[in-house]
């Protein structure tokens, strides 16, 4: 897999994908600094990273989709509370009044590998990806496929409260649900605060 071309087939439903990112670079995971290490650099589910991280349950807002018989392929964003004491450099309000937005995300999954009752609450955008697979214990192993330092394009600032070309990192993976790979996704953190 070419990290850059799974990056622009998994963006490629946003309305607007020249706009998010000004620059990608694939980058060794061993180079990834603080605190995005701690953050992307795992095979765990991104939803209970984020919630530990920011240590707060997480919203989903979906921002794009696209639904074909099998297949469903979704841009999202994950907000915690503004009042959370925040760990991003960004501000918060902005496009998620009274919520600061932690992480962008584009997925592209096959519904063959999962039951019905999954793929109606994933449809249904509830519930960030990653919860709705542990509440339905579905037996999944995630595969870290690439690290990626980004400077971040006008509508990733605007979603991030922040300025154009800030950098931050994100990561590509599979997830294997029933031992077969059903989702491809891309989540992307705000930029974080360093620590001192």
């Amino acid at each position: 897999m070419n990290p850059l071309d799974e990056l622009g087939r998994l963006v490629a439903i946003h309305k607007s994908p020249e706009l998010l990112f000004d620059e990608v670079e694939h980058v060794p995971a061993s180079l990834t600094p603080e605190p995005y290490r701690q953050l992307l650099v795992h095979d765990h589910h991104m939803t209970l990273a984020m919630e530990g991280f920011h240590g707060h349950p997480v919203k989903v807002h979906v921002v794009d989709r696209h639904l074909e018989d099998s297949g469903y392929f979704r841009t999202s964003v994950l907000t915690v509370p503004a009042t959370t004491i925040g760990r991003t450099s960004g501000r918060a309000g902005g496009r998620f009044a009274g919520e600061r937005a932690v992480q962008f995300g584009a997925i592209r999954f096959n519904f063959e590998f999962v039951t019905v009752e999954v793929r109606e609450e994933i449809v249904a955008e509830h519930t960030p990806l990653g919860q709705v697979l542990i509440d339905h214990n579905v037996l999944r192993h995630i595969d870290l496929g690439a690290i990626l330092r980004i400077k971040v394009g006008p509508e990733l600032a605007d979603i991030f409260g922040c300025e154009r070309g800030t950098e931050t990192y994100g990561r590509l993976a599979t997830i294997f649900c029933n031992r077969r790979p059903a989702v491809d996704l891309l989540e992307v953190s705000a930029p974080l605060l360093h620590p001192s």
